[in-house]
């Protein structure tokens, strides 16, 4: 079943578009993990929030993707300009009206 993480990431204040440039640097590899869509976005009236919505082929397949050597580069990358403020929502997709 379809996996779908949504979030938001709060970044220390000036350092939205380099976290933006982080998270959304192509990456091969998440496809090949099993990653359907990677989408990050702002908004301009919260400029210090990164919005993330990824979904997956599984729970599982997210997990598993946090040990490739390139999300771990892109994280350990980020870091230092987060706040370690993150909120959102983890389920797993019930239907779609895109989908049959």
């Amino acid at each position: 079943m379809t996996f779908a993480n949504v979030g938001t990431i709060d970044v220390q204040p000036g350092h939205r578009d380099d976290v933006v440039a982080i998270l959304s640097r192509h990456n091969p590899q998440l496809a090949a993990a099993g990653c359907l869509s990677y989408e990050v976005g702002v908004d301009d009236e919260q400029p210090d929030t990164v919005f993330v919505a990824e979904l997956w082929t599984s729970r599982e397949a997210h997990d598993d993707s946090l040990q490739l050597e390139s999300v771990k580069e892109a994280i350990a990358e980020a870091m230092p300009m987060l706040t370690g403020d993150m909120g959102g929502h983890r389920f797993e997709v019930a239907g779609s009206p895109l989908r049959d």
